[in-house]
This record gives structure tokens, sequence and C-alpha cells, in this order.
């Protein structure tokens, strides 16, 4: 995704990072800049809205913790995609 403006914070990487963001899970001067993204790029701004209900929608409806189990084979299965997504970014053909 890409509004097209040039930002100091690529849109991708925004909403790559907007979980972590909704979650706090981000340091202070990182969520600052992705705050200063959303501030001035309204496309990205509209999905962290999105991405922000469908938390909000989430949490209201799934009150059960999910099983350790679960979470290992989420958590790897979302890294080896982000290593997937790195590889490819940085192949050189």
């Amino acid at each position: 995704m890409s509004c097209g403006n040039p930002h100091d914070m690529d849109c991708r990487a925004v909403i790559e990072q907007v979980y972590l963001y909704l979650d706090g899970e981000m340091a202070d001067d990182d969520c600052h800049h992705i705050r200063e993204h959303l501030d001035e790029c309204s496309p990205c701004l509209r999905q962290f809205g999105v991405e922000q209900d469908i938390k909000a929608l989430i949490a209201r409806k799934c009150c059960d913790t999910a099983p350790t189990e679960l979470k290992v084979r989420v958590l790897a299965r979302l890294q080896a995609v982000r290593l997937q997504i790195d590889q490819t970014e940085f192949r050189v053909d």
C-alpha cells in the first residue's frame, strides 16, 4: 500500500506494524513515527481504523484465551512468513 506521497516512513512498513502500535508493543520513538505518518497519510489512517475496529471486535467476541500450542504455531508461522518476505525483498536476480 502506498498513497504515492513521500513520507519519512513507508506506508507498507506502517501497516505491517499497526498491530504492534495498537497493542502498545513499540518503543515510544517508533510510536511517534507511526502516529506522525498516520496524521499525514489518509489511506494509512483508514487502514489503521479498519485494523483497530477488527481488533476491538475480536476483543469483544473472543473472551477465551488461545491455547499455548496455537499461540506457538501462529507465532512460528508469522516468523516464517516475515523471513520469506525479507528474503524475497532482498533477492537480486
